[in-house]
């Protein structure tokens, strides 16, 4: 069975954009002329050839072990540091990341393009500068994670499912239709699989069950829902509970706190 989820220009499953939908790239300070390497979560270098370079360190990442990695080399020089903060469920593809990303843009072209208008709107600031700078950086965080995906720099985790078209096909079904019946005998058969293959690969690539998976992605997009101001009964039926008493269990039991008390909590 091949469910008709999202396709990308070229008729291809669509494996980001689910995800894209539920993350928020908030650009924290102004993103010019700062030297905090520890603390800053994207910047750009140059080296005296002029040649640039991405780096981005997700946001869970402590900077310790990442610290020689983001330290710019030495010849070269920042010319973009700032800070940002993901949130929404699709900050799922930051804790998927290596515990940094160096790209030099030489060698991704693609890349290399939306970079280079960041870089003009801190070297030429202009009116609305601020906004500009916030889009495009919500742009190059989204490139740089079809770069990690698409490079096979990801050797486990939701990027690494991703990148398998058997599986992607089954995890794109999951984040599109959270509240659908979804058994593992129909994920893979959505995959192209047997039960027990689809079983072994998917816990192979990303570490955990599908199963589980399925209920972490179900009870993530009810966290965010309840925060928006949703009520808790539409909740449940729009992730797939089969009652909001079940849902209020399984809630609890991930995060401690009922739907009702996390909804408030929200909104003090």
């Amino acid at each position: 069975m091949q469910a008709p989820y999202r396709t990308n220009f070229n008729g291809r499953l669509d494996r980001l954009s689910s995800l894209i939908d539920r993350l928020r790239v908030h650009v924290s300070d102004g993103g010019a002329g700062g030297h905090d390497v520890q603390h800053a979560m994207l910047m750009i270098c140059k080296d005296p050839r002029q040649d640039l370079r991405l780096v981005l360190r997700p946001p869970e990442d402590s900077a310790s072990g990442a610290l020689d990695l983001v330290r710019p080399r030495a010849d070269e020089s920042i010319i973009v540091s700032t800070n940002i903060e993901i949130s929404g469920v699709g900050k799922r593809l930051f804790a998927a990341l290596p515990i940094c990303l160096s790209v030099d843009l030489a060698d991704d072209p693609s890349l290399s393009s939306v970079v280079m208008p960041l870089v003009e709107e801190v070297m030429r600031p202009r009116c609305g500068g601020q906004a500009v700078f916030q889009r495009l950086c919500e742009i190059v965080v989204i490139r740089l994670l079809r770069h990690a995906m698409e490079g096979n720099e990801i050797d486990s985790g939701l990027l690494n499912g991703l990148s398998d078209p058997r599986v992607a096909q089954a995890l794109v079904a999951i984040h599109e239709e959270p509240g659908e019946n979804w058994t593992l005998e129909r994920l893979a058969e959505i995959a192209g699989m047997s039960r027990t293959q689809f079983a072994v690969t998917f816990k192979s690539l990303i570490g955990i069950t599908p199963m589980t998976y399925l209920s972490n992605w179900r009870l993530d997009i009810a966290r965010d829902e309840l925060a928006a101001g949703r009520q808790v009964k539409a909740v449940a039926n729009m992730c797939g509970f089969s009652s909001p008493a079940s849902f209020s269990r399984a809630f609890a039991k991930r995060y401690g706190a009922p739907p009702r008390r996390a909804r408030q909590l929200e909104h003090n």
